[in-house]
């Protein structure tokens, strides 16, 4: 009987850890049928995996980002730059992705009053002020309120100071990193309880019922969601790599955006995207600071949620959509997107931005924002996902492009 604890865990060591994510998806699942009032109960399993992810990603951004340039060795290779032109145009083709398939399957809404009080910003001018006071945050506020922006700004700075440092610094800054590292893998083995717990809950108080009405709307920002992991994703990496894209995408989609689907927080899922690219043999210069950049500004599902919602607003409104106006939704909506994590309530307030552009009403615009709140359970997991994932697949691809050897299974 004493040998159970150790046979347990050792079992557990064996297992992949997706696996272990899939047995408590489905256990979440067979819970909420059963027994709802049970399910609920184990919200806070759920909610303690979240949140202790969302406390660590914080120090390990900053902790990793300051080690990785303080011991950084002149003529080490980085591909910062590349990455940075993949997320741009990762952003701007969902966008456009985001654009044709509205004009293709165009949706009508029923407007509902608006869900929340909270002003969306005025303009791109307000976006762009936000971003960069987030830039000169206060770092102990920045870490407390997870602004990663602050954080890498800081962490940037003081890495560059500490390269000139003392040897026994720079030591102590890499020992830090690695503590925190390895509290935050302690974390992530708890995925499975944590995926339990959030499935269990959001089927058991939510359920899928209240969704059907918005089928339509669902499906048109689902599938373009999945078009650009599935297809134009791919494309963009075959351009980089090569070669057969698809075990990279599958990697990346199943290890990745498989916890930031039911997390919901790209913040919440950058220690899981860092020991994924730590396991795919990734230059560790590059994805420590590539992943927490990207999860501020890599946001291809953040600019198919405002395109989709903003054309299913200028329909339901019967306003003709001329080619240009399309073109500068696509753009505004990937500008928009790229601000999203600057903004209180992320890519949902940022519609009212991009309804503007058809002199939509403020009012109006916000009562599309309440619509995609009551479809947020689907539409802002997907979007995660999407976004999440795609932060890793850029970084290897750009990696693999560079020499770098990565292993995709």
């Amino acid at each position: 009987m004493s040998d159970l604890p150790t046979r347990l865990f050792r079992f557990l060591n064996r297992t992949s850890l997706v696996a272990q994510i899939l047995v408590g998806l489905i256990a979440g699942i067979v819970l909420a049928l059963l027994a709802p009032g049970a399910a609920k109960s184990v919200s806070l399993l759920g909610d303690l995996f979240v949140a202790a992810l969302k406390a660590a990603a914080p120090i390990l951004v900053f902790t990793l980002v300051a080690a990785s340039l303080a011991n950084h060795q002149r003529g080490q290779p980085t591909h910062i730059r590349p990455i940075l032109g993949l997320y741009v145009l990762g952003t701007l083709s969902a966008a456009v992705t985001a654009v044709v398939a509205s004009f293709i399957f165009p949706t009508s809404l029923t407007l509902v009053a608006s869900a929340t009080d909270v002003a969306p910003p005025s303009g791109v001018a307000q976006v762009l002020k936000t971003l960069l006071f987030n830039v000169v945050d206060n770092p102990v506020h920045a870490l407390l309120e997870g602004n990663f922006i602050g954080i890498l700004a800081w962490a940037v700075a003081l890495g560059i100071a500490f390269r000139s440092a003392g040897e026994g610094t720079r030591t102590l800054v890499a020992d830090v990193s690695a503590g925190v590292t390895q509290i935050v893998k302690l974390i992530i083995r708890c995925a499975p309880l944590g995926i339990f717990g959030l499935v269990a809950n959001t089927l058991a108080t939510s359920g899928f019922g209240v969704l059907l009405g918005y089928a339509q709307l669902l499906a048109v920002l689902v599938g373009s969601m999945l078009f650009v992991a599935l297809v134009l994703n791919p494309l963009i990496v075959y351009w980089q790599i090569r070669r057969n894209p698809y075990p990279l995408v599958f990697t990346c989609l199943r290890e990745s955006g498989l916890t930031a689907f039911f997390t919901r927080s790209s913040a919440a899922n950058i220690p899981v995207n860092l020991q994924l690219c730590q396991r795919l043999g990734l230059h560790k210069d590059t994805y420590s600071v590539s992943i927490p950049l990207g999860a501020t500004i890599n946001m291809a599902g953040a600019a198919i949620t405002i395109s989709v919602l903003t054309l299913a607003a200028v329909n339901t409104l019967n306003i003709s959509v001329d080619l240009l106006s399309a073109i500068l939704l696509s753009i505004l909506a990937a500008v928009c997107a790229c601000g999203a994590s600057g903004v209180a309530g992320g890519s949902l307030l940022l519609i009212p931005l991009a309804c503007s552009l058809f002199g939509i009403p403020n009012d109006v615009a916000m009562q599309v924002v309440a619509v995609g709140f009551i479809i947020g359970v689907v539409q802002d997991s997907v979007e995660t996902a999407l976004n999440s994932s795609t932060d890793v697949l850029f970084t290897a691809a750009s990696c693999i492009a560079h020499g770098d050897t990565v292993e995709a299974d």
